[in-house]
Order: C-alpha cells, then structure tokens, then sequence
C-alpha cells in the first residue's frame, strides 16, 4: 500500500517493497460496504421462520456476496502500474477439481432418490462457492487483494464483535433476549453464548476468525500506543467470546492461533506474544466465567469432562465408520447419510437425529464412497498444502495477509473435523474467497515456459463479475421468496388459507418442495398419500414423528414387517412416545391382537427395502 492509502484509510506498509498502487476513498468505503453485507450482515440476523432456523442467515449471505461481487465490478478500475497477471488463478486447481466432483455426485444422487429440490439447493450453494473462490482470486491478479482482505478483515470484527455483545447478553440476561435482535437459544445449550448464529462452535469459529482479522489490521494500522492498546482489548474481548462460548473446538482453534504467533516471524513481536498467550487469557476467562456464574447459572460441570466429552460424536463417528463397511465404494449417495443411518440398526446409537457424520472425510467417505472420499481429500490437502506453502515463502505484507487467509482457512477446516460448518453459506463462502486469495497470492509470478496459458483481460473478467455476482444474488434472493411458500405451512397468517391449499402450494417450491411434503406426511392420514410424502421428506431428515406415520402407514396397507422394521429403529431412539405404550406390561388392555410395532419383522430387511417402497 502506498502513502496516499495509509492517509485515506489509516493502514500503513509493513514492506516497502509491497508499496502497490492503492483504490481511492470511495473504493475504500464501497469494499467495506460490501463486506459487510456479505460477511457481517447474514451473521447478526437474528429473525427465523421454521421449518429452518439459519435460512435467512444463509440467503443473506449468498445475496451479499453476489452484491459485493458487483459492487467490486461496477466500481473497480484496472489500478494503474499494477500488472494483470491471469496465470495466478493455476493454484486454485485442487479446489476447483472439489467443486466439479461434488457437482457430479450430487447428479448422480438426484438420478437416483435424492430429491430434485434437495439437489438444486445443493448445485446452487456450490455454484455461489465457486464464485467466491474466483473471486478471491480476481482481486489478487487485479491488485485490489489488499482492499478486499482488509474489508473482509473488518466485516469479520464487526461481526465476531456484535455476536460476542449478543452472547454476553445471552449468559448474563437470557430473559432480555427478544427473538429479534438477539437469537434466542435453545435449553440443551442453556448458559452458553452463541450469538445470533445458534450455535456455539459456530460463535467460537467466528470469533476466531475476527482475532485473526485484528492481528492483520493492527499490523496494517499506524502504530501508537493508544492503537495498541485498543487492539489489545478488542482482541481480549473476543477471546472472552470464545469463552462464553463454552467451545471445546473453540478452545483448539485458539491453540492454532498460538502456534501461527509462535512460528510467523513477519508478525511484530508484541502480536505473536498476544497471540502465543490467547490460550493462557481464554482459560482465564473461561474460569471466572464458570466460577462467577456458577450459582446464578447453573453452570455445574460446564468446562468439566462429566458426561460425554465428544457430545455423541464418538457415537456416531462409530455408526458411519459400519455404514463405510457396508457401502464402501459407492457411498450411500450424497445427501443420503441420514436416511442411511436412522434405518441400519445401531441399538446403542446417539438419541439425536444427525444428518452429518461430523466430519468432513469421514462424511465424504459415507455418502459418496472411499475412492472419491480420498480423492477429495487429496484435493483438499493439496490446496492448502499449496496456500500455506507458498505464503511461508512471501515476505512483508503480502506475507503476512497470505498467512493470515491460510489460518482462517485452517480454523474452518479444525471445525470441519468436529462438525459440518461448510454446510452453512455463511461459513462456506468466506471460506471459498479466503482459500483463493490465498493460493493467487502464494501462486508463482511467472508462468512455466511450456504452458501456454489464454490471456483474459481485466475488463472482461470485470464483467463476467458483474454478471455472476447478480445472477448469484438474484438467485438467493428468489430462493428467499421460494422459502416463504413452505414458512406458511408451519407459520400460517390470517390470509393463508387452510392447510391442505397452503401444502399444495408448498409443494411446487422448487427449493424447498421437501418440507410441504414433511407437512403432507405428519398431517394427513391416508396411507396413499402419506407414502410418496414420506419417501421424499425422508431424504431431508428422518425424525420421531416421520417415523411413526411411515409405520402407522406402512402397517395400515397391511405391510407388517416394514413397520415392524421403522418401529425397532424408532425404539433405539428411546422416544417417549404413545406408539409403545401398548407393549407395556397391561399396556394393551385386554386386546387380543398384539399390535405390529410390539413384534419383529418375519424377514431381514435393510435401508435399500424402503427406496421406492410405496
């Protein structure tokens, strides 16, 4: 960055040989903007209408990212002196390899069972993740990388700072939160903060990318004592979000930060001490709070090991490590982890209904097989092998801002090994924009001499931004208005009509068509129409309820055995439901039959006897 910049927007060179040529105030304040409503905004909704809690979170993200894609390319301008250098965008290969690969096996499922609806949602969150990964490409082979990093740097504290605020309200004085600008959370994570994302591991993942973010802006920042001391708060103040969190992943992730402090020699010396002694304040933190709010909260236990230390991800790593034995190379079919898991008996199974094996090779290796799990993988690791690789070998800012973007990259990949954050927009396409400025930075300058690679100019990749970032944005904003059709099925108005209109017209959403059929199955009573419901509904999420109108069906068309076989896996769910009740002792008052869901089946059955079972 150069003079002119440091003067417009308070950052100064780490390097004078990084000096580049800068974007204007206007730009500055644009990029910013933009971030913002891509990375900050879908972060602080708080507002939620079932049947999913994080849909408007999610659409935010994808209509902002769109937007600022756009704003980027309305605004942008060829920066003088800067070299155009296509041949960066070679290092981002493996990634783009990921994306097509999983393009194809959500194909092939949709050829199969997988619901054109659940496959179409799929296509188009891997469509908007391969604009964001381009597009983190374009700004480093156009020059605009430190703008866009910077910008993105600071929509990310923004929001990690805003979501440790709405935390601190949600352990301290869970009664003021109204729904609305603060996320109300559920019991089973009572006295944890989890901002308005709902999910602690996702408030920690957050938080840690806005430390992050701080150490590249103070690097960027004129250096001052008052400065100083205010980025040292600020980043105390998030390690008390990771804190409140309560987030073993969390408590990982800030050991990562400590190592990146520890092994960056670019970093200033005061910043790698903050960041190696993160930890040592977290458990600080992390104590008082279960010390302070012990008796006010209840918080017994809370950073204890009582209970089970992996929340039931040792149960369910062990399930899909069998359904991996039984499916080895083909997988059950993306999508398909769900349906495959609730009807394979597991009788000492998690009680909670997972539709993610809770980790990403692990999952990969379930749903779609071991020969294109491990190449996936391989994909995977070569990507960021390349990143990390490559940003050790810079120096200066351009360095440090490439090794800052790989450790965000690795904060989302630790969490992928414990949960299925990339399965979330707003966490899936900051990640696909950090990995492909990371690897354009870390890309060689100078192409091999045998490769001839096609010369695209900036103009052109300008409008083919243009262009991309409004089809992404109008597509998430017409999957919003598509969502609504299904919202008035569970959430109906006054207006609405009854409810069998309202799931007649849920059912043409082309989203979302899965949860009116969901409605359809659980509402209705003839076993006609429940059937071909439940079949689609079922590829979503198998639960308690789906469970027991599919055997009450099934047994009502005079189909024991398969309502035998669903009653047995509902039994290993321990539900409390009315559906035993006659199998208890006197529980059949007298009756002579012994109901269907008392019985096993007369013949073995397996998860493949129920496709296309109506």
């Amino acid at each position: 960055m150069n003079a002119d910049f440091v003067e417009r927007c308070g950052f100064s060179a780490l390097a004078k040989e990084d000096l580049t040529p800068s974007p204007s105030r206007s730009a500055c304040t644009w990029m910013f903007a933009g971030a913002c409503l891509a990375c900050a905004l879908p972060t602080l909704s708080a507002v939620s209408s079932p049947p999913n809690a994080t849909f408007f979170n999610q659409a935010a993200a994808v209509v902002g990212w769109g937007v600022w894609v756009c704003l980027w390319a309305f605004g942008a301008q060829r920066l003088p002196s800067t070299r155009w250098d296509e041949r960066r965008s070679a290092g981002a290969g493996p990634l783009w390899g990921v994306l097509l690969i999983l393009v194809g096996g959500v194909g092939w499922a949709a050829v199969g069972v997988l619901p054109i609806s659940l496959a179409l949602s799929a296509w188009g969150m891997l469509a908007a993740a391969g604009l964001a990964l381009w597009f983190g490409q374009l700004v480093v082979r156009s020059g605009w990388a430190e703008a866009a990093f910077t910008a993105l740097c600071g929509a990310l504290v923004v929001a990690a700072v805003l979501n440790t605020g709405v935390a601190l309200v949600q352990v301290l004085a869970p009664q003021a939160v109204d729904g609305l600008w603060m996320a109300q959370t559920s019991a089973a994570i009572a006295g944890r903060g989890a901002g308005n994302l709902r999910q602690p591991n996702h408030l920690s993942s957050l938080v840690l990318w806005g430390l992050v973010a701080v150490v590249w802006l103070q690097a960027r920042g004129a250096r001052s004592p008052a400065r100083d001391g205010l980025w040292l708060a600020l980043g105390l103040g998030l390690c008390a979000g990771v804190a409140l969190s309560g987030s073993r992943t969390g408590t990982v992730g800030l050991l990562l930060l400590a190592l990146w402090g520890g092994l960056d020699r670019r970093l200033a010396g005061r910043v790698r001490w903050c960041l190696v002694a993160a930890p040592v304040a977290y458990a600080l933190m992390a104590w008082a709070v279960s010390v302070g709010l012990h008796a006010a909260l209840a918080q017994e236990g809370r950073f204890s090991l009582q209970g089970d230390v992996s929340a039931s991800r040792f149960g369910i790593w062990s399930n899909a490590g069998v359904l991996l034995q039984q499916h080895p190379w083909q997988g059950v079919g993306w999508g398909g982890f769900n349906w495959a898991w609730s009807l394979t008996p597991f009788p000492g199974r998690p009680v909670a209904f997972f539709d993610h094996a809770h980790n990403l090779a692990l999952h990969f290796a379930v749903e779609l097989g071991l020969p294109v799990a491990l190449l996936l993988c391989g994909l995977l690791m070569w990507a960021f092998g390349r990143a990390v690789w490559g940003a050790w070998g810079l120096s200066g800012s351009r360095g440090v801002m490439a090794s800052a973007a790989a450790v965000m990259v690795a904060v989302m990949a630790l969490h992928s090994q414990f949960e299925y954050p990339l399965w979330y927009a707003y966490f899936l396409l900051p990640t696909g924009f950090l990995w492909g400025l990371s690897l354009a930075l870390a890309a060689p300058t100078q192409a091999s001499p045998k490769r001839r690679v096609p010369r695209v100019s900036f103009d052109t990749q300008r409008g083919a931004g243009m262009v991309l970032g409004a089809l992404v944005a109008i597509g998430g904003l017409a999957a919003a208005l598509d969502y609504m059709r299904v919202v008035v099925i569970f959430t109906p108005m006054a207006d609405s009509g009854p409810l069998a209109q309202r799931i007649q017209a849920g059912q043409r959403s082309v989203f979302f068509s899965h949860q009116a059929h969901y409605a359809q199955a659980t509402t209705q009573n003839l076993p006609g129409e429940v059937l071909p419901s439940i079949r689609v509904a079922a590829h979503n999420l198998i639960d308690s309820r789906l469970l027991v109108v599919w055997a009450q069906a099934y047994a009502a068309q005079g189909d024991l055995d398969r309502a035998r076989y669903l009653a047995q896996r509902l039994r290993e769910f321990r539900p409390n439901d009315a559906l035993f009740a006659p199998c208890r002792p006197g529980g059949n008052a007298g009756g002579t039959a012994v109901p269907f869901q008392c019985t096993s089946p007369a013949r073995m059955l397996s998860p493949d006897d129920f496709v296309g079972a109506d």
